[in-house]
């Protein structure tokens, strides 16, 4: 009951129980039930119930014992966990504090914590617990699982074989006295098949995980420096030798180089192509169908070095403000400053009207309300210089929200991982519309914050569980 004050699905598997379990689940109204005639083991409960979550089209499943052990109350704190981190598998690391935990407990949860360190070259503080979030897509072994508590060290050690995140988050934990307890742990017998077990997975990280990670590990080496490749051969082997030898040419004739613009057009199309063989699908979702005929302000939330790949291939007719860094660059800075982008330093007033010029030319302007990338996909604080632009160039916001650029290409790195980028075009809202978002720029920067967050919420609620 204290589950569904904080979770609306609540999946209970009856494992063979022969008191009056059924009869008092079937009097509880807002839970699934899933019965195994006979006891089967915690492994085998497991195993059902996640084919059920899968079955009903969950993407995670929460799991908690039923002796009262855990408390249904941490629940959020797992949820905000899945919410920074959520391709990654969340366990409830217990706080034990004074709890009284008998001898063989103490050590039963040191050896597991042990032998998972063996097996994976990873540590965790409690590899025992039961309180997790699984990303039910990532689960691996789930054939291979045996039917007792020990399944639940497999599963950890099957994740971290196939590259799952693997996070820590304290929960609370309640332990009745110990002579109040009921313990099914036979210690002979139930060590002897753990031993068995952990010799058997020892033997499987040298033959099995060993190979997997070699083998994962030379195909991400394969992307990221094919990836590399593609953008010094783009940028200094073809965009940069076109720009010395075009821009003067444009100067001598009195012309715009506006076909910079077109190659940069290509190249961003080109590189989401080829993200796609390497398992990175890049799709747009443009329910109002832009043409990009008529100019307007885009903003977009700002995740990785690709964003600008993916803005690129959308149309040619696109200008950028970016940072001084990017601007002064030795590698591109050329034929960026000649495809008309500007630096965001010089301030929207002054650029106001160079960037007329660009607008009455047919060209949008695309700027990033948060000024840098995000880490972890988190929306940050919104400027108020593209609300300002609209307003002096009287022209339209289009809001474009970007997902998952960041995990294929995480900021600080040059690791490439394949995951898939969605760019979700909104509905232009044009510059007498804006004051439905506020009264003030720094009321629309907020509110214009919460539509991205929201917008952004829904896409990975969507997307993840498909990933």
């Amino acid at each position: 009951m204290r589950a569904l004050a904080h979770c609306d699905d609540v999946i209970v598997v009856n494992d063979g129980s022969t008191d009056s379990t059924a009869e008092i689940l079937h009097s509880i109204s807002g839970i699934e039930i899933v019965l195994l005639k006979s006891n089967s083991g915690k492994g085998a409960a497991l195993k059902h119930g996640f084919e059920h979550a899968l079955r009903l089209g969950f993407a995670y499943a929460i799991t908690l014992d039923s002796d009262g052990q855990h408390f249904p109350e941490d629940i959020p704190a797992l949820l905000d966990a899945n919410i920074r981190q959520p391709d990654a598998l969340i366990v409830g690391s217990r706080r034990f504090g004074d709890a009284q935990r008998t001898a063989g407990s103490r050590f039963a949860n040191s050896f597991s914590n042990f032998w998972f360190a063996v097996q994976t070259l990873r540590r965790l503080p409690d590899t025992q617990t039961g309180y997790r979030l699984y990303p039910l897509k990532k689960l691996h072994g789930l054939s291979l699982l045996t039917s007792r508590y020990e399944a639940e060290l497999e599963l950890l050690v099957f994740a971290a074989w196939h590259g799952v995140k693997i996070r820590p988050v304290e929960v609370n934990v309640y332990y009745p006295p110990i002579e109040e307890r009921v313990s099914h742990f036979r210690p002979g017998a139930d060590f002897a098949r753990i031993s068995v077990l952990n010799t058997a997975l020892c033997v499987l990280a040298i033959v099995y995980a060993l190979p997997l990670a070699l083998w994962r590990g030379a195909g991400s080496l394969i992307f990221t420096c094919f990836s590399l490749f593609v953008y010094l051969f783009g940028t200094l082997g073809v965009i940069m030798p076109f720009s010395l030898v075009y821009v003067p040419l444009c100067r001598l004739r009195g012309e715009k180089p506006w076909r910079l613009n077109s190659l940069l057009h290509w190249f961003g199309r080109l590189v989401t192509r080829l993200l796609g063989l390497f398992g990175v699908k890049v799709t747009v979702r443009d329910r109002h169908s832009h043409d990009f005929s008529k100019p307007s302000v885009l903003i977009c939330n700002h995740q990785s070095h690709l964003d600008l790949m993916v803005l690129l291939s959308l149309t040619p007719k696109i200008i950028f403000l970016t940072n001084d860094w990017v601007w002064k660059s030795p590698f591109f800075g050329y034929f960026i400053r000649h495809a008309g982008y500007y630096p965001v330093s010089e301030g929207i007033d002054a650029l106001t009207p160079k960037l007329k010029e660009l607008t009455d030319s047919g060209y949008s302007v695309c700027v990033f309300p948060e000024g840098t990338r995000s880490s972890d996909g988190e929306i940050m604080r919104f400027h108020k210089g593209a609300f300002h632009l609209s307003a002096a160039l009287g022209l339209p916001v289009t809001p474009m929200v970007l997902y998952g650029a960041n995990r294929v290409l995480p900021k600080g790195t040059w690791w490439m991982h394949r995951w898939p980028i969605c760019l979700e075009i909104c509905d232009s809202i044009e510059t007498s519309d804006l004051g439905e978002f506020g009264a003030t720029e720094r009321e629309i920067c907020k509110s214009m914050r919460r539509f991205y967050k929201e917008k952004y919420e829904n896409l990975c609620n969507e997307l993840d569980r498909e990933a």
